[in-house]
């Protein structure tokens, strides 16, 4: 049996980052990895992604290209070298993980653990035992609960991500982040794409009205979409539907099912730990500590909230915690970015929710339309929407268009500070740029 002060059993952001912090604060740290290091994100989730997201942007700039003055261009899409690149950055990036677990302080250790006891972990013939385990174990595909559901007629994100040629027909059945992201993605690369969702809008991290709008204009670039509409069945190469009670059928080369993610707690022998855990997944307190003392969860397996960057911070204030040491995040104050083309984000308070809970609130929009940089990026399409409480503090953005992410990043920071819109009018904004819209959003809020 070895002895360690840290065993972290998963390597994705929330581990390896964990691990790495855990080590430059002293502490002899195991980490485990069943599969590849970097977990979903950098190998099946947000990395690779956004590889193809950049293509088809291009893809997109291309198609345009006339408007720029560029006439009579000609190209092809070559799906091979597409995923070449993928798969470089990947690499790079595993490359990277790679480096940090060969840092002192750090060992790591290929192959699936499961609890033996509270502080026993085993992995294959061996045994670690550690004070501290920090489960980061992440999330998988979770298949919709259909009347009529062939498995084997669909594919999830992580055979997508896979696949190697451009489907003709896509047919996608949810419309979160992960549906919206590759009916983007495969639009542009010429898939005719059916995006079916029970929901009466997309994307409900989103204010509805931001939502609505990056709908109708993805819908304007060809992507369809059947709202409230419930899937029946699903057989191979078809997906039968209803809506307003009446039967459709989509026929596809290609059914993605992207109806969410659950907690991957399978493996794990947690009944032997005497952690506590459902189908939700890992019941955890403000420091991120399951009902066993010394014992943590970090990240999409305890369900919290299904963000890389979430799981990175949960991880940082488990270490905090078991170094006894305090700190100031805000697990409130939570930016999401969803790149879809043009991509768009979150932070905070919408208006829906504002109305739901009966808060008192005021709002400003502001257009890409009336933007220089975004006109001369020939971004028109998108909108900001900054929200604020009686009393003035920001508590709220939402967005859609070009720079949207970096928009609501600068947006949850003052939000961090909490700072008021009184303060951010009069904040300088270089010009020309996009994160102006902010600061005019703000004037407009605090005229007096």
């Amino acid at each position: 049996m070895k002895t360690t002060d840290l065993i972290i059993i998963g390597s994705g952001p929330g581990g390896y980052r964990a691990a790495e912090y855990a080590a430059k604060h002293g502490l002899q740290v195991i980490v485990i990895e069943k599969d590849e290091l970097g977990g979903t994100c950098l190998n099946r989730g947000c990395i690779p992604t956004k590889t193809l997201c950049r293509n088809a942007e291009i893809t997109d700039m291309l198609r345009e290209a006339d408007k720029l003055g560029l006439k009579n261009l000609s190209y092809d899409i070559d799906f091979s070298l597409i995923k070449e690149r993928q798969n470089t950055v990947i690499e790079q990036l595993r490359n990277g993980v790679e480096f940090l677990m060969s840092q002192p302080g750090i060992t790591f250790v290929h192959g699936n653990g499961s609890f033996k006891d509270n502080k026993t972990v085993v992995v294959g013939n061996e045994e670690y035992t550690a004070d501290n385990i920090i489960i980061a174990t992440g999330a998988v595909p979770k298949m919709p609960n259909i009347p009529s559901f062939d498995k084997n007629a669909v594919i999830t994100s992580d055979e997508l991500l896979a696949t190697d040629r451009i489907p003709q027909r896509l047919c996608i059945i949810g419309a979160g982040v992960i549906g919206m992201e590759f009916a983007s993605i495969f639009s542009s690369f010429g898939s005719e794409v059916t995006v079916i969702e029970y929901m009466k809008e997309c994307l409900p991290v989103l204010d509805s009205d931001v939502a609505a709008r990056l709908r109708k204009t993805l819908t304007r670039k060809g992507i369809k979409f059947f709202m409230q509409s419930a899937v029946t069945a699903v057989t191979k190469g078809s997906v039968t539907f209803e809506k307003k009670g009446k039967a459709q059928t989509i026929e596809a080369d290609a059914i993605l099912v992207a109806t969410g993610r659950r907690p991957n707690i399978d493996g794990l022998n947690l009944d032997a730990s005497g952690v506590k855990y459902d189908v939700n997944g890992i019941a955890t307190d403000k420091n991120m500590m399951t009902n066993v003392t010394g014992i943590y969860a970090i990240g999409d397996v305890n369900n919290r909230c299904m963000l890389a960057h979430a799981a990175t911070m949960q991880g940082i204030r488990a270490v905090n915690t078991i170094l006894g040491k305090t700190d100031d995040i805000r697990f409130d104050i939570m930016p999401s970015a969803i790149f879809t083309n043009p991509e768009a984000a979150s932070v905070g308070a919408s208006e829906d929710l504002c109305k739901s809970s009966g808060m008192a609130y005021t709002c400003h929009k502001t257009y890409h339309r009336a933007n220089g940089k975004a006109l001369a990026m020939n971004e028109p399409e998108g909108m900001v929407k900054l929200i604020a409480d009686v009393a003035g503090k920001i508590i709220g953005c939402h967005a859609f268009g070009a720079h949207s992410a970096d928009m609501v990043q600068e947006i949850s920071v003052l939000m961090c500070r909490n700072t008021t819109v009184g303060q951010l009018k009069y904040m300088i904004h270089a010009h020309p740029t996009v994160n102006e819209m902010l600061q005019e959003a703000a004037e407009a809020l605090n005229i007096k």
